[in-house]
């Protein structure tokens, strides 16, 4: 029996040990495909198609194209004057200076911009238009529907809430001022103007538990999230970020259709190896994608450990839940915010608490009045009425918290306090279970 146990944990080892060196190959070989040499800032003629969406503001655009030259493959960000403007699948022929992308002292733009296959900048070059509808014809319908839906959303509301609005449905900051950003950072809510995993993650199970109180079983629930994530995602223009986000908010919702952590462990685990096999570069430069597995994972581990702590609380209106999801989420990401940022909002916790329970209706109700003004505008505005309160009162949390003297600090931590913070937690959620069982078990 002995020998059966050891020769057991030598084949998890040996298994464990595979794994991590085919990880690190697969890391050095896309590593490798990505890295670039200095151009020496010469000029330099290719042609390329848009292959994102193109972002502007008030004074540039900037475009993304890959590439397609035999001389010249690769991607290549492009920062231009904002007309004429371009759209996605457009093919460009670009002549300019080719640049690598400056690291500066507090943000690596180089790697940032490689773990998204782009290798290099160009700053207002030549650019002529060869053709258009060389992208793929779905992503160029959902992009053309998401602007239609930020037109419908424009009319029928104005600004601060119209920004706001376009932020949590579209993920877009563009109509935010600049004033508005620094208070959602201030406050804590950032992160609910981005398609981020750890806000579609917290909207999926507040979406799972809305839709079984209503009566919806729980196998109906499940493929109904799913669906209207997946609608979503498609909707905005399937951004890389957003789809990760798709990935993990479902991800999230498999695991609890099974109903058990270790299952929804075992779908976590395949799904974010599956991720990393297609781009290794994530883990390591991608915050986002940090950010959103550690979210999965705190709802998954530490949510039970929080709704025990808060049982005195009443589940009316999924308060208890609400609570506990968020404190959950925020409480296994804390860190990692705190090392790449440098700064914390001491009252995030109570603000998030506060607001994202009713993101889910905000979302719903904006999504009908959006929707409603592709049939007739007048209808939008109407419709937009029932939103309008739920929004105001999104913006009062928001602005009253970031008005405190002390609703955020700034300093900086090691990145030894990671493992360890995060060993901490371990332990305190194994002890939980462990003690959690024991009492299933009446010992």
């Amino acid at each position: 029996m002995v020998s059966c146990k050891v020769d057991k944990s030598l084949v998890i080892i040996g298994f464990s040990l595979l794994f991590l060196l085919a990880g690190i190959w697969r890391y050095q070989t896309a590593w490798s495909r990505l890295d670039t040499k200095d151009p020496g800032n010469q000029d330099i003629s290719f042609v390329g198609i848009v292959f994102e969406e193109p972002i502007s503001d008030e004074s540039k655009t900037k475009l993304r194209l890959s590439a397609k030259d035999k001389d010249f493959q690769g991607g290549v960000l492009i920062t231009t004057s904002k007309y004429p403007e371009y759209e996605y699948g457009d093919k460009l022929k670009i002549k300019g200076i080719l640049e690598i992308p400056v690291v500066f002292e507090s943000f690596n733009y180089k790697d940032y911009l490689k773990k998204e296959g782009v290798c290099w900048v160009m700053y207002y070059p030549e650019i002529q238009i060869l053709g258009s509808g060389f992208g793929s014809s779905i992503k160029k319908a959902s992009i053309s529907l998401k602007n239609k839906l930020k037109e419908s959303l424009q009319k029928a509301m104005n600004m601060p809430q119209s920004g706001l609005m376009e932020a949590l449905l579209f993920g877009e900051e563009n109509n935010i001022s600049g004033e508005w950003k620094q208070k959602l950072n201030l406050s804590g809510t950032r992160h609910i103007a981005a398609v981020s995993g750890m806000n579609i993650t917290i909207i999926s199970a507040l979406l799972l538990n809305f839709l079984l109180s209503l009566g919806f079983w729980r196998h109906q629930a499940f493929w109904g999230c799913a669906t209207l994530i997946l609608f979503y995602i498609l909707m905005i223009g399937a951004p890389a970020s957003g789809v990760r986000a798709a990935i993990m908010g479902i991800l999230f919702l498999a695991a609890q259709h099974f109903g058990r952590l270790s299952s929804g462990s075992r779908v976590m685990i395949f799904t974010l190896c599956f991720m990393l096999a297609l781009n290794p570069l994530l883990l390591r430069f991608d915050v986002g994608f940090q950010l959103s597995f550690l979210a999965v994972m705190g709802l998954l581990y530490l949510q039970p450990i929080f709704s025990q702590i808060f049982k005195r609380i009443p589940d009316s209106f999924q308060l208890r839940y609400s609570l506990s999801a968020t404190l959950a989420a925020q409480v296994f990401t804390f860190p990692i915010l705190i090392y790449n940022f440098g700064y914390v909002s001491l009252v995030s916790p109570i603000t998030n608490v506060l607001i994202v329970p009713i993101l889910p209706y905000i979302m719903t109700a904006g999504f009908l009045f959006v929707l409603s003004g592709l049939l007739w505008q007048p209808l939008a505005w109407i419709l937009s009425l029932s939103v309008w309160p739920l929004l105001s009162y999104l913006t009062k949390i928001v602005d009253f918290f970031s008005k405190i003297p002390w609703a955020s600090v700034t300093f900086q931590i090691s990145w030894l306090w990671l493992p360890i913070f995060y060993l901490i937690s371990g332990y305190v959620m194994w002890r939980f279970t462990k003690k959690a069982k024991l009492k299933f078990l009446d010992y």
